[in-house]
């Protein structure tokens, strides 16, 4: 019988794409701009473009579908999840932003499914979907120290850039400790398959969390004492081997994300209703 081993995904992968040559503060301003134009609007319209082209930089990562594929199915269905709830909790939201009712099922008592709130759940569904793919591209195309670099270039304090570093390069470690962990207590008989019922499953997985927590804090404790033996933190400023230089290609790329940024400011603010609605 073959165990089932648990693939930490997420992370940085080298596979030498143009995204991958990019300054590290050119894809975090990127990422930062995205998660801002995504706040701003409820366009269905804008979402979808910011879909289409954030699973097109996706593509262009090169990196196999296979390695993000269920997260991809992980999202949706929270997502879906989540459109149900809102559904459950304010049915009529939808009518109330439209400022328009067309019924198409009628359910029982406030609970009818209309046009309005179909389009109201999808918009704001695809709005958080829209954010999915430019936080994989950015953490499949930048590494760890790279990106603390330029954290510490924009004005971020070097302590805490390294911080974020040392966080997004060991999480994968914790990942391979909770399947090391898993697989030894599972050989001592601790059942945490689906055939263990509801409560033993929760019993059973608290005992793989706790030496889980235990390994990681004997990590950090390391950790820290190696880098206070270093004399971390001891001048006020540092160098970063893997900064990289701003290029001709990071000026054209920072050029395009605030001149499209500022066009989708300016969109919003000239709109005259929050949602886009084609129906009326």
């Amino acid at each position: 019988m073959k165990s089932k081993h648990l693939k930490f995904g997420i992370s940085y992968v080298n596979t030498n794409s143009w995204l991958h040559a990019l300054n590290g503060i050119t894809k975090f301003v990127l990422f930062m701009a995205w998660v801002t134009m995504v706040l701003l609007t409820f366009d269905l319209r804008v979402i979808c473009g910011l879909i289409v082209i954030g699973l097109l930089l996706l593509k262009a990562t090169k990196i196999p579908f296979a390695v993000y594929k269920p997260l991809l199915i992980g999202t949706a269905v929270v997502l879906l999840m989540n459109a149900l709830f809102m559904f459950l909790i304010a049915p009529q939201q939808g009518t109330d932003y439209m400022h328009s009712t067309t019924v198409l099922v009628h359910l029982f008592g406030p609970y009818n499914i209309t046009l309005e709130t179909v389009f109201y759940l999808l918009t704001v569904t695809l709005k958080y979907f829209s954010m999915f793919p430019i936080a994989l591209v950015f953490v499949f195309t930048t590494h760890p120290t790279e990106f603390s670099a330029s954290l510490n270039k924009l004005g971020v304090p070097y302590r805490i850039a390294y911080a974020v570093s040392l966080t997004l390069r060991y999480l994968p470690e914790v990942m391979k400790d909770f399947t090391n962990i898993m697989h030894a207590q599972q050989a001592r008989g601790v059942d945490i398959s689906k055939k263990a019922p509801v409560m033993t499953r929760i019993r059973n997985v608290a005992k793989i969390l706790g030496p889980l927590i235990f390994s990681s804090l004997d990590r950090a404790d390391v950790i820290s004492n190696a880098m206070t033996l270093r004399g971390f933190g001891r001048n006020k400023k540092r160098t970063w081997y893997s900064l990289k230089p701003m290029t001709k290609n990071d000026i054209i790329a920072l050029a395009i994300i605030v001149t499209v940024l500022g066009l989708g400011i300016l969109h919003r603010y000239q709109s005259t209703t929050l949602f886009w609605y084609p129906f009326h």
